[in-house]
């Protein structure tokens, strides 16, 4: 096919069953962090259309992506601790598609009790 690039290309370890697939587009000012800390009913796939989103899954090293690149994230008990503007100068704006299960919200919100005994919060 012409003019057809392949940005990203997984295999989620799940589907919810049944599923309801929802596309957002975030929108977020200079220095702003993003959702608390969260998990999704499902998997989610994402593209930065502008700025810089400091990203950061359960695991994972906190990395930023910039214009262009891609993420994803399984979902289920994974946490998706931050997902931020990087940028003090412009915003920054992301596509994210989630798979989430039909009739729960499309980010549940972790605890502070959790988050403690994760080490991300003080005793």
């Amino acid at each position: 096919m012409k003019n057809v690039e392949t940005l990203l290309e997984v295999m989620p370890p799940f589907l919810p069953e049944p599923a309801h697939v929802m596309t957002v587009r975030v929108d977020l000012p200079p220095g702003d962090p993003g959702a608390p800390p969260h998990r999704h009913s499902g998997p989610v796939f994402g593209y930065v259309l502008e700025g810089d989103l400091r990203f950061e899954l359960e695991g994972e090293p906190v990395r930023v992506l910039k214009e262009g690149e891609t993420f994803w994230e399984p979902g289920g008990d994974l946490i998706h601790y931050q997902a931020g503007n990087e940028r003090s100068d412009g915003w920054t704006r992301f596509l994210a598609v989630m798979v989430c299960v039909p009739g729960a919200p499309m980010l549940t919100f972790v605890d502070d009790d959790e988050l403690r005994a994760k080490g991300r919060l003080p005793g």
